[in-house]
């Protein structure tokens, strides 16, 4: 009978159905996000002058880098925010709210005092001729005035995850991105402000995401009810450690990827050819796999607010079905169109053979990957940050660098053999630990 009663619940419709509907959304809304710098490209690559765009593109690149390592607000502000919701504590969901846009905000307007030195240190690395460098400057240091929007954006769409309105994200990122096509159209053609009209679209684009977010956050809240006491340091400095972990846990895995980007490019143009196509693929499979990861997000940390450990368990068995359905999936596709994206992705024959010697790695990428992509979502959940990060640094450390020195003599390959066993052994680690939690009742601790 106990058997059959687990597994009844483990086939439950209702729970498969909420992953559905926070999926699908978010899938859609990694989608949508590119198309902002698609548009942005398109634009520039319109106007009189490849410096145009080369600049431009440089400069987004550094600000995209510095917006991406203050992602750690998002993973933090959606695990807080699914505990609120489920706990049913007006005070906590509150207090997961207007922390997080503290912390958001300061940070912000920290990027704009710091923001001649970044620039400085952009065009140092950039080594660019005199015309792309004031293409450069221009655009970034337009752009860079959006930052307090921008990072704010993270907690609040964070935010909303976490209470599960995946179909609101998705339609705030459509709108942003319907109004900066149409900004981008009418600064540069019709005002004739060039470089200058495309970044500022962007920050309008970004200002209107904040203010649409906050809007909902706020409808969804009522009447704010904030206490000053939680802008103290004392209650302050729990999210400033989970932050602090999870921002670390981001740097390793940045750490990686640019080792494996810039020691590609040490063993020739094909190898750092190759590798830029393969993180094509990599980027295929987190827009799909990132869609269920954010639905354990919403979910698990839901059932920890309830401190319903059974609930934690469900969710995490009927998430990583999802998961491994959408990594079967990857890799059906990329088994049976493989050859095909390659080919589109790029017109050179020598490169087109080359990449065959790596189909094997894309093949098997998805299957690998996805047990980490969805482990994570589980722990950004339950916010233990620290578990992440211990992950991240101990497979960085044992396994990604020290399997690349042993396949040395395989270079590029050997590359891409210890980013794979670093991604499986960070989905082992953390599974592995997961169950400890469930075993020693400790998850929803």
């Amino acid at each position: 009978m106990k058997n059959n009663t687990t597994l009844s619940n483990f086939f439950q419709i209702s729970l498969h159905q909420k992953i559905i509907v926070i999926a699908i959304p978010m899938i859609l809304s990694n989608v949508t996000t590119p198309l902002m710098g698609l548009v942005d490209t398109a634009v520039l690559g319109h106007m009189q002058g490849a410096h145009f765009l080369a600049g431009a593109s440089v400069a987004s690149l550094i600000i995209t880098q510095l917006y991406w390592l203050c992602g750690f607000l998002r993973m933090t502000s959606t695990g807080l925010s699914a505990q609120a919701k489920g706990s049913a504590d007006p005070n906590q969901l509150n207090q997961s709210l207007f922390q997080g846009m503290l912390i958001s905000v300061v940070l912000g307007c920290f990027l704009l005092l710091l923001k001649d030195g970044i620039l400085t240190l952009g065009l140092f690395f950039a080594d660019a001729s005199p015309v792309i460098e004031a293409v450069i400057s221009e655009y970034f240091s337009t752009r860079i005035w959006g930052a307090p929007a921008a990072i704010l954006n993270l907690v609040l769409i964070g935010w909303l995850i976490g209470q599960q309105k995946a179909k609101q994200v998705l339609l705030i990122q459509v709108l942003a991105n319907l109004l900066n096509l149409a900004l981008n159209l009418w600064f540069v053609f019709g005002l004739g402000l060039d470089v200058f009209g495309v970044a500022l679209a962007s920050v309008v684009a970004e200002y209107f995401i904040a203010i649409v977010s906050l809007t909902a956050a706020l409808k969804i809240i009522g009447k704010p009810l904030i206490q000053k006491k939680w802008f103290s340091l004392v209650y302050l400095r729990p999210l400033l450690s989970l932050n602090g972990d999870t921002f670390f846990r981001n740097l390793v895995l940045q750490a990686c990827i640019a080792f494996l980007i810039f020691k590609g490019v040490g063993f020739g143009s094909t190898a750092a050819a190759i590798n830029a196509i393969l993180m094509q693929f990599f980027t295929l499979i987190a827009l799909g796999l990132d869609g269920v990861a954010y639905a354990a997000e919403a979910l698990v940390g839901e059932q920890k607010g309830k401190k319903n450990a059974k609930g934690i368990i469900y969710v995490t068995l009927h998430g990583l079905l999802w998961s491994s359905f959408v990594a079967v999936l990857y890799s059906l596709v990329f088994v049976a169109l493989g050859s095909e994206i390659i080919s589109i992705l790029t017109d050179q024959p020598n490169l087109q053979i080359a990449m065959k010697d790596y189909l094997m790695y894309v093949y098997c990428l998805p299957i690998i990957a996805h047990w980490c992509f969805f482990f994570d979502g589980v722990f950004v959940g339950l916010t233990r940050a620290k578990a992440m990060r211990n992950s991240m640094l101990l497979c960085g450390l044992v396994v990604y660098f020290p399997t690349f020195w042993v396949f040395l003599d395989d270079e590029n390959q050997g590359l891409w053999l210890a980013m794979l066993l670093f991604l499986l052994t960070r989905g082992i680690s953390l599974g592995g630990y997961f169950i400890y939690l469930c075993r020693t009742q400790k998850v929803v601790v």
